[in-house]
């Protein structure tokens, strides 16, 4: 059993040999900003969809981890318009890949450039206000299962720090929430997409 985990290992890494760094694990943070457009698509509430609602300027920060081709992050953005501000929280699985480019000397010291992709799931928490500590159902609006893809390409600055533009993009199918509100009642559902266009700034501490 012991050789079979060694070949399973060996073929994940040989099946990901453009993987955006040699790393086969590492941690990562960002900070964000930009802007989103969104809308509903279908469902009695796609006129108040939670994305179509909160378009406008984005702000927020990530924190996640790789191993290999996989990928685990959790997010949490703010968005500003005239409406005021509205906030979104998701926690997120899937696959990363990715390539650097750049002379093999800037490789060596962490710098050139870089382009990758994610797909994944996720699942994520709207409300229609700042955040009041403690959190509590009154205060969520939406909730949502989602399909998400991203792309990022930018600049190595050094073996840590990345700086570059993310494009996330999803489609979601979404549930009125709050008190009052339950999700048997098909009148509260809605599906709607969501892209997204954020100058990041990345910190990466690299395990392996």
């Amino acid at each position: 059993m012991g050789r079979f985990h060694r070949l399973v290992l060996l073929a994940a890494i040989a099946a990901a040999p453009a993987t955006a760094s040699a790393d086969v694990f590492k941690l990562y943070g960002e900070v964000q900003g930009g802007g989103m457009y969104g809308k509903g698509t279908q469902g009695d509430q796609k006129a108040k969809s939670f994305f179509g609602q909160a378009k406008g300027g984005a702000y927020g920060a990530q924190i996640g981890a790789e191993f290999l081709i996989f990928d685990g992050h959790v997010s949490h953005r703010q968005y500003v318009n005239g409406d005021g501000l509205k906030t979104w929280t998701q926690f997120g699985v899937g696959l990363h890949f990715g390539m650097d480019s750049g002379s093999e000397e800037e490789k060596k010291v962490g710098k050139g450039g870089y382009f990758s992709a994610n797909a994944g799931i996720a699942f994520g928490i709207g409300t229609g206000a700042q955040v009041m500590p403690p959190l509590d159902n009154a205060q969520l609006t939406d909730k949502a299962f989602l399909l998400e893809g991203r792309f990022d390409f930018g600049k190595h600055l050094n073996k840590v720090f990345d700086i570059g533009v993310a494009v996330p993009v999803s489609y979601g199918y979404f549930f009125k929430s709050g008190n009052g509100a339950t999700a048997n009642d098909l009148s509260t559902h809605y599906q709607g997409v969501q892209v997204e266009a954020l100058l990041v700034l990345r910190a990466n501490i690299r395990f392996l």
